[in-house]
């Protein structure tokens, strides 16, 4: 065992003189209501501190840790407080100095659960068969390393990549599983390989001198079980435990807290039953849940007053929640205005939901919805899948509506999408040597630096793009073994591909389709095995469906090139678009919820997985989602989605009967659920959609037409402007969008391929074009220059 002297442990100790702090005035107590004082005076044995949504936890978690240290009860080094992320760490530390009326110096003990495990596991390194200089691996080292074992047990990694491994080891980690105590009942893991490679896996680790984030706490975790002496050392020296966000702890941290807090029992869990979202990467409710049952006798203190949102919201989020039987139970209020109810409206389809949400933020921005005008960093839009955010994404930018995408990239920069449309962008034209440099190993094809490096430099050599300096290595065995034979075939379909496109001779959705499978770029993510694979997939369907609003690939592709060179400046205010779990903790004085449909919301993977414990995260995420709003709230479902392709009828979500219809406005028109198509049999049978036929706010959603708007006359003057391939709007569009083309009936031209001919009809940004030697070809007028400048293009 290390030696360490009790002095030791407090690093960054304060003088004597300041430790014995002799209970003075606390002012900061004044300012809690009646629930924060109790939970910040109730200072012995186990506390829970039940904080709903809005209801001032982190203000009554402070406050109690400052009362310890003012009250002289713990010095400051005595106190474990421990926060899922650093940035509430750095908020709670700025908190208690305000409170304190000076700057916090001598808390070593707070932070995240890794920070303060890996100052544990240091001290006491050797009890875990490692040297206190270890190195922590990041995700990608961890996957490198599991790929060498795989590739030494003969394992297939297509069939078995290294990243499901990564996953399951890592759920494996987070329920404090070390190789020796994998239960049975996991023993078919990873095709039977899972137990024997885990062990490999931690011996190579302690070989290197290095862990991954799951053993800083596992690995602590074990020497507090095996170490008796250690465990009680810090036993004595934490005097008090605090935990924030207990809701989300995994049973890792579960069994540190509990070790930790074994003796004196001095530990205050704050968290939200209903707000724990997060089970798929390993939070367990039932910590929350249980506390009494692990603390016999202790307080539990309900914060229920909401600082946040209007009653009428809240109101509206507790009749959802009350629907989860697991739960403890409370109900927020609020000393504030009732407010706007929360307005519920559905839509024909998820492009027209769209729309109306971009015309009713401008509306917003006005003032002319009878509120207040509000600025765009005031509203946000909440989804329950990424892949919802495309649709939102293309119609603020075509209207040029400013936002931001928290949490993640935007849709047309994320990696999968990026690497699709680098292979739109080859199909369309071959000399494309960026997008050839991108796809030319993804998926893998055994084409490694030294490949790449040789196309180069044939390419180079002999004045080629990187296509055709590929066909070169090729045909001259420039390359040869499994790495030949793969550039061979995606050459071969590169040219397939470009002859597609050329001869129009499938549609252009059929063939992006086509190219995403025959160059086995789908299949690779169907391989994949890892949590982020399903949404990427979802995110290639998502690109393909936006397709569907152009006339060919080209086309699309100028579209997304202009929409995503047109930055904002950062300064300017703009409207945030991020999924639920991303905008937990956060806060808006509007929000907008769109997909509220059965499979949508409740995810019908999550339903599928996890059963009625998969139902009621859901149930918790919509509680969520509702609690973010400030001031308005708006919901919305959709009669049509497509789904894989096909357009489907969609209910709305059951989350939706269970909204109180005392607290709800329909704003859904008339007609929609009038004509007996789409959700009408689920809106007849709705409490809530039963009201929407005398709802006298029908004229309010008429109001929002989309088409005699500011952001529609916005798009059509910049398509005059710019000349750009603008998306087709779905339905009721009497708006002639045709783009003006630079050229005339008669003009002559010249084409690189086809060469000189006469236009004899145009088309939007297409030309029916008679070529001398090649026929009447329609192409894309971009493609072509007036006959008397062919002399002066470098072709």
């Amino acid at each position: 065992m290390s030696s360490y002297s009790e002095e030791d442990a407090f690093e960054g100790a304060v003088p004597l003189s300041q430790r014995a702090m002799a209970a003075r005035p606390a002012p900061y107590l004044d300012d809690l209501n009646p629930a924060q004082r109790q939970a910040v005076e109730a200072l012995d044995g186990p506390v829970l501190m039940l904080a709903g949504a809005g209801t001032g936890k982190t203000k009554a978690l402070t406050a109690r840790i400052v009362h310890l240290m003012s009250q002289g009860r713990a010095r400051p080094n005595e106190i474990l407080a421990v926060t899922f992320t650093n940035k509430a760490a750095r908020e709670m530390k700025t908190r208690i100095g305000r409170m304190l009326g000076e700057t916090v110096e001598g808390m070593p003990w707070l932070g995240t659960f890794h920070s303060i495990c890996v100052k544990l596991l240091r001290r006491h390194a050797e009890l875990a068969g490692l040297k206190s200089n270890f190195t922590i691996l990041d995700s990608d080292d961890q996957v490198r390393l599991m790929k060498q074992l795989i590739a030494a047990a003969d394992i297939d990694d297509k069939r078995w990549p290294a990243r499901m491994l990564a996953g399951i080891i890592d759920n494996w980690k987070n329920r404090a599983w070390t190789p020796e105590n994998v239960p049975a009942a996991e023993a078919g893991a990873f095709d039977r390989r899972g137990v024997a490679l885990y062990q490999q896996y931690q011996t190579r680790l302690k070989e290197l001198n290095a862990v991954d984030f799951g053993d800083l706490l596992l690995h602590v975790v074990t020497i507090f079980q095996k170490h008796e002496d250690v465990l009680a050392q810090y036993q004595r020296w934490f005097k008090f435990v605090l935990v924030d966000e207990y809701q989300d702890t995994n049973v890792a941290q579960y069994l540190w807290l509990r070790l930790l807090a074994g003796g004196h029992r001095n530990i205050c869990c704050v968290g939200d039953d209903d707000q724990s979202i997060y089970g798929w990467r390993g939070a367990e409710v039932g910590n929350i849940l249980r506390f009494e049952k692990d603390f016999p006798g202790a307080t539990v203190v309900r914060l229920e007053q909401n600082y946040r949102s209007t009653a009428h919201i809240l109101a509206a989020a507790s009749g959802v929640i009350e629907a989860n039987k697991g739960r403890l139970g409370k109900t927020l209020y609020t000393q504030g205005a009732d407010g706007e109810k929360v307005r519920l409206i559905g839509h024909w389809d998820g492009e027209e939901e769209a729309r109306w949400i971009g015309e009713e933020i401008e509306a917003m921005q006005r003032g002319t919805r009878g509120l207040d005008a509000m600025s765009l960093d005031d509203m946000a839009i909440l989804v329950r899948a990424s892949h919802q955010m495309r649709a939102f994404e293309d119609r603020f930018l075509t209207i040029g509506l400013p936002y931001r995408v928290i949490g993640g990239p935007r849709f047309y920069e994320r990696m999968e999408v990026r690497d699709a449309m680098a292979y739109f962008r080859l199909a369309v034209s071959l000399d494309d040597d960026l997008a050839f440099e991108r796809i030319v190993n993804t998926p893998k094809r055994g084409l490694g630096d030294k490949a790449v490096q040789t196309i180069q430099k044939a390419a180079r050599s002999n004045g080629l793009g990187l296509v055709d300096g590929a066909r070169l290595c090729v045909s001259s065995g420039l390359i040869k073994g499994k790495g030949g034979k793969e550039l061979a075939l995606l050459v071969q379909g590169l040219d397939r591909w470009h002859a597609q496109v050329r001869d129009e001779a499938d549609t252009h959705v059929e063939l992006a389709e086509m190219i995403l499978d025959e160059s086995g770029y789908t299949g690779m993510w169907q391989a994949d095995k890892t949590p982020e694979a399903p949404g990427r997939l979802e995110n290639l369907k998502e690109l393909v469906k936006a397709l569907e609003n152009f006339d060919n690939l080209q086309g699309f592709l100028e579209h997304v090139a202009l929409i995503m060179d047109n930055e904002t400046e950062e300064s300017e205010a703009k409207v945030s678009i991020m999924t639920l779990h991303a905008a937990k903790g956060l806060e808006f004085p509007a929000v907008f919820l769109p997909g509220w449909e059965d499979g949508l919301f409740p995810s019908q993977r999550s339903m599928d997985e996890s059963g009625l414990k998969g139902l009621e995260e859901e149930r918790r995420l919509a509680y969520v989602g509702i609690t973010r709003a400030e001031r308005l709230c708006t919901i919305s479902f959709a009669a049509n989605r497509r789904v894989y392709g096909q357009w489907q009828s969609a209910l709305p979500s059951r989350f939706i009967d269970e909204l109180p219809e005392t607290h709800v406005d329909v704003l859904t028109p008339p007609g929609l659920y009038g004509g007996g198509y789409g959700a009408a049999g689920m809106a007849a049978a709705s409490p809530v959609l039963q009201g929407m036929a005398g709802s006298d706010l029908h004229q309010k959603a008429a109001d929002a037409n989309v088409y005699n708007s500011p952001g529609w006359r916005r798009l059509q003057s910049r398509s005059q402007q710019r000349g750009m391939a603008q998306p087709r709007e779905q339905r009721n569009v009497t708006i002639d969008l045709e783009a003006v083309s630079a050229f005339a009936e008669g003009d002559r031209v010249f084409h690189k391929k086809f060469g000189y001919g006469a236009v004899q009809g145009i088309e939007g940004d297409k030309l029916d074009i008679a070529f001398d030697k090649a026929g009447s070809k329609k192409v894309v007028a971009r493609f072509v220059v007036a006959a008397a400048q062919a002399d002066d293009i470098p072709f």
